[in-house]
């Protein structure tokens, strides 16, 4: 009787598929209406003129232009400074 025992249960053969974050769209880049140019987890980037913000923190285009990346200095309800990264389309 030449058989293999049953193996048993592995915890560690599982995975989930890759989600594709990051950036889709660089700075002075053209972009139509409703193309995505950020896809992330929380508000890493933060929407500006002509953004549009998706249930999943996706940032889109609500207008066709050029992209544009600044950084934005935000004051928070306790007095501490943040550097934000924010988003506009012109």
């Amino acid at each position: 009787m030449a058989h293999k025992k049953a193996g048993g249960t592995s915890k560690n053969l599982r995975d989930s598929n890759p989600k594709y974050l990051g950036v889709k769209v660089n700075d002075g880049e053209g972009v139509k209406i409703g193309e995505v140019i950020v896809r992330q987890r929380g508000t890493v980037y933060m929407p500006g003129k002509n953004i549009g913000t998706g249930k999943d923190y996706t940032l889109f285009a609500l207008k066709d232009g050029v992209v544009e990346f600044k950084n934005k200095r935000k004051t928070h309800f306790d007095g501490s400074i943040k550097n934000k990264k924010l988003v506009n389309v012109i």
